[in-house]
């Protein structure tokens, strides 16, 4: 199961700017690239003052120097997918997160990435951080 629309990094402009701008946090297989975003409010949000709150999106950037298989490079992807499915209900609005995984991580198992990925989001204040 994928994860919601409004919660995936879909455009390749969208994947340069968190390059670009990003924040990087690096663990042994894992490199967490993290952009707050700026909301866009509507008129009449505006009007209101009511915050809006944007959901944080979430790309998976996996190349073939991790391993020349599609069916590994998909395990993996499925793994963090899953993962990130999980932590939906505690993650902070408002921020564009590519998770680039290393070749080395082809020897992870799915709580090695539970164990990386919480402990990257927590650093970079997507996990428990301010909105």
């Amino acid at each position: 199961m994928a994860l919601s629309k409004s919660h995936r990094l879909r455009s390749r402009s969208d994947f340069s700017l968190v390059y670009q701008k990003g924040d990087r946090h690096k663990s042994a297989h894992l490199t967490l690239r993290v952009l707050k975003r700026s909301s866009i409010q509507s008129i009449k949000d505006l009007c209101e003052g009511a915050k809006p709150l944007c959901p944080s999106r979430f790309g998976i950037a996996i190349g073939l120097k991790v391993s020349k298989k599609a069916t590994t490079r998909n395990r993996i992807k499925r793994q963090i997918r899953a993962i990130l499915r999980q932590f939906l209900p505690r993650l902070a609005p408002g921020w564009d997160v590519v998770v680039v995984v290393h070749p080395q991580a082809v020897r992870c198992d799915y709580e090695q990435f539970l164990r990386e990925l919480e402990q990257l989001l927590t650093k970079a204040e997507v996990i428990n951080g301010r909105s």
